[in-house]
């Protein structure tokens, strides 16, 4: 997807200055930044982009046309599930722009630049009670979103869509998103009872208990032969299902994420590379000593996740990481949570995830568009809840028949859609789906349709089990926006910087280490040749940024 990107950006630029010329000569479709086109004239418009593959077409969708009568205007729809991005850059090389792109994807990156050269006309005006009532209330309310969609020229060129899953769902009190402490640790129970031992609550007890079932040989237990029992099994720096959460005990947890790994959002605001740390290093030195012991799978660097599972579900493995317990199969019930462990200092912070980011890239209006009021009033419909879960799932009717005492929408079962139209809730889903700038908050869940069951009881362990643990929760976001010579410094040293944490960090796992002089040299490495200083200053700026647009709303 981001070479898409990229080479729609360079395909774009080539035919740019001719199309923007085409919408500026036009008088009546100028556009001065920052003020809002009062022309109402157009009432007929034409949008490009994308649909998904299972879909009947949006010509006919009850939703979309309801929303257009209440917005006064029709729409002629030029969808398609293939060569997209082919036929968007055809069109604009040649000067041909529909009124509006609609999930096509562009990059933030694209954005500006699109709406700097004034193919995309700027929002910002339009985001008030007169224009987008819905939606300016939701910015209101969330002005993170606002910055999110806010590009580093100041101008709004996209409408915001993404989906916010988290505790608020739940009618937690403070909402944090489900994707946040994505790992679970967990420990079986059973075999701790059948030796005698408590649940650990430090690194050094659970060194112990490992140690424990290593000994006796505890996968004997569920009939597995001699010497196969496995301590403990996890992957390596996997997003669920590795062994980052482990490192709480030392202050913090790499586990990886959408911006960069290793990053850290500090409680003041400042950024840094918990990778370049001395509590890395020591981390790395004391959980060497339990690889080296056989305590940790010898396979940790190399297994997938299905191997993972597989190990477990024979009831080979006594501690493992997964995002529920069905990572234990039959043998489910016999495993407990591992709290967040203690450090051999006393220390256990968890390093909060990123969550998924939002996108600006699925609407946006082009200065072909004579009336943008007119079509953003239909646009506004999206983002009322009940019109963007059927949207999202279908009309009310199909995905969601029935509400109960609180007026919750309910979910049709898997073998109720079976029944009624041959398909799998997903492929019901998939049917109904539209694709665009559709924004689910947290808080959707629970007030106008309801959660999935396995959802409730992962947001509930989440919120009440492990956030608990969380002494900073500062998570850096993923929806800062980034220049277009910052995008170039991401490019140029990212995957390299990752890629040398990685590999060193596996050695010295695996090895031993490090030395002084080892240590020494590797952060130099980091700042002389994958660039982490100029990394940070990127993050760091574009951070802050986020916090001024955030705190100027």
């Amino acid at each position: 997807m981001k070479i898409w990107k990229r080479t729609v950006s360079c395909v774009l630029a080539a035919g740019m200055t001719a199309s923007l010329a085409a919408c500026g000569n036009k008088m009546e479709n100028y556009y001065e930044p920052g003020v809002v086109n009062t022309d109402t004239s157009q009432t007929e418009f034409t949008v490009m982009g994308g649909i998904s593959a299972l879909s009947a077409g949006y010509g006919d969708n009850e939703v979309l046309n309801q929303m257009q009568e209440d917005a006064g205007i029709k729409i002629n729809w030029n969808v398609m599930s293939d060569s997209l991005a082919e036929q968007v850059n055809i069109r604009i090389a040649g000067r041909q722009l529909p009124d509006a792109f609609m999930a096509v994807g562009f990059s933030n990156y694209d954005i500006t630049t699109y709406g700097s050269d004034g193919a995309f006309i700027d929002l910002s005006p339009y985001l008030t009670e007169e224009y987008m009532p819905n939606l300016s209330k939701i910015l209101e309310e969330n002005p993170d979103i606002r910055s999110a969609i806010t590009m580093s020229d100041g101008g709004i060129y996209g409408l915001p869509s993404g989906e916010r899953m988290g505790t608020a769902g739940i009618g937690a009190e403070e909402d944090y998103n489900i994707y946040q402490f994505p790992q679970f640790a967990m420990i079986n129970k059973a075999w701790l009872d059948e030796l005698g031992m408590e649940v650990p609550t430090t690194l050094d007890e659970l060194h112990e208990a490992l140690a424990a079932f290593e000994e006796n040989d505890m996968a004997t237990y569920y009939g597995n032969e001699p010497g196969s029992t496995i301590p403990m099994s996890t992957g390596f720096d996997q997003w669920c299902w590795g062994q980052n959460i482990f490192y709480a005990g030392f202050g913090f947890t790499n586990w990886p994420n959408d911006v960069i790994n290793d990053l850290e959002l500090n409680g003041d605001g400042s950024v840094d590379f918990v990778c370049a740390d001395e509590k890395y290093r020591d981390a790395l030195t004391y959980f060497h000593d339990w690889y080296d012991e056989g305590l940790m799978d010898i396979e940790m660097f190399s297994q997938d996740d299905k191997q993972l599972m597989a190990k477990c579900q024979q009831g080979k493995v006594g501690v493992g990481t997964w995002w529920w317990f069905d990572l234990w199969g039959d043998h489910k019930d016999d495993y407990v949570y591992l709290p967040v462990l203690d450090g051999p200092d006393g220390a256990h912070n968890v390093t909060l995830r990123s969550a998924p980011s939002l996108s600006c890239g699925n609407l946006s209006i082009t200065c072909a568009c004579k009336s943008p009021a007119n079509l953003l009033k239909f646009y506004d419909q999206w983002y009322d809840p009940e019109n963007v879960m059927q949207l999202q799932y279908g009309p009310i009717g199909t995905y969601f028949t029935e509400q109960d005492e609180d007026g919750v929408w309910q979910s049709i079962t898997d073998e109720e859609a079976q029944e009624a139209f041959g398909k799998s809730l997903a492929e019901l889903k998939g049917v109904n789906e539209v694709y665009g700038p559709k924004l689910i908050l947290s808080n959707y869940y629970g007030s106008t349709f309801a959660l999935e069951d396995a959802a409730v009881i992962r947001l509930t362990d989440l919120y009440e089990t492990w956030m608990p643990y969380v002494e900073e929760k500062s998570a850096y976001p993923t929806d800062c926006v980034f220049s277009e010579d910052e995008l170039d410094v991401i490019d140029r040293y990212k995957t390299d910087f990752e890629n040398t944490v990685s590999e060193q960090e596996g050695l010295w796992i695996k090895e031993g280490g490090p030395t002084d002089a080892e240590w020494d040299a590797y952060v130099k490495k980091l700042k002389e040749s994958c660039g982490m200083e100029e990394l940070l200053k990127v993050y760091q700026d574009a951070y802050d940024r986020y916090v001024e647009a955030r705190e100027a709303n």
